[in-house]
């Protein structure tokens, strides 16, 4: 790994609309100084409060990973967090002007490219990261999430569909910055129909349109142009993955193996993570 930390070169923005709140979003992202590691900042409300991209600031798993400090919250952090980790950026300001981060297409694309496009500076200050010593593991059922020592940054994913088009499914990659840009960030979210159907009953996914999700029918994929990839369903597993794991505030020397999981597992193992200071050290990265 990289062992100084980094951030953008110059500031870049975007815009686009919430998944679930529906409303427009526009999100500038800006250079960070060193060891102030990845802060939110929602520009729209009184005095402007920050929320650091922490694991101890998460409030809410059960859509999507919610921050909240101070009163505020930003909502569906997790793609735009793992293209800040997939580019191993360490220190960042993200400003917004609504709760929610933009859905894009549903993948975390436009904020690597976003990430490419500001450019990359190395900073005067040594990365500090998470070197794991011995195993770690989180089972519920036939969910499970494994961390295992291994020099560098590994993920591998299962997931099981009963859904033809989807079924078993695993891949494995050594996270770097190129590879998370073109084998992991294009991969979208997807649901189902009938979840849609049930989401816009409650009033979520306000959003959501084919244009930001693979969206799936009973024998079909609904989306002009189908998949990006054929097991583009378990390669955003790991894009989620590599989001939820980013609010370590550190990066991790370590193999994730994850099976069957999501955002509310994945914070559960973090909460174990912590709790469980045998298995791990922080060390200066060399």
């Amino acid at each position: 790994m990289q062992k100084q930390q980094k951030t953008i070169s110059s500031p870049v923005s975007c815009k686009g609309v919430g998944l679930h709140s529906g409303h427009p979003v526009n999100l500038t992202l800006k250079p960070g100084k060193p060891n102030q590691g990845r802060v939110f900042v929602r520009t729209d409300l009184p005095g402007k409060p920050l929320i650091p991209a922490i694991f101890q600031r998460v409030v809410d798993t059960s859509l999507a990973t919610v921050l909240g400090a101070d009163g505020a919250i930003v909502s569906t952090t997790e793609h735009l967090m793992a293209a800040l980790s997939g580019w191993a950026i360490d220190n960042i300001i993200v400003e917004m002007d609504a709760y929610e981060v933009p859905i894009m297409d549903g993948s975390a694309r436009v904020f690597s490219n976003l990430i490419q496009q500001a450019g990359i500076a190395f900073q005067d200050s040594a990365k500090v990261g998470f070197i794991i010593n011995e195993p770690l593991e989180v089972k519920e059922g036939d969910k499970s999430v494994r961390l295992l020592p291994y020099d560098g940054f590994k993920i591998s994913c299962t997931i099981d569909f009963e859904h033809p088009l989807i079924g078993h499914q695993e891949y494995v990659i050594d996270v770097t910055p190129e590879r998370f840009a073109s084998e992991i960030a294009p991969a979208r979210t997807f649901g189902f129909v009938h979840e849609l159907d049930m989401m816009r009953h409650f009033g979520l996914a306000k959003g959501g349109s084919l244009d930001n999700a693979i969206v799936v029918d009973q024998d079909k994929i609904l989306n002009e142009g189908g998949l990006r990839f054929d097991d583009e369903f378990v390669r955003h597993k790991i894009l989620d993955c590599i989001g939820d794991f980013s609010l370590l505030g550190m990066p991790v020397c370590g193999h994730i193996m994850i099976h069957k999981s999501g955002h509310a597992f994945h914070h559960l193992f973090l909460e174990t993570f912590f709790q469980r200071k045998d298995c791990w050290k922080t060390e200066t990265l060399s």
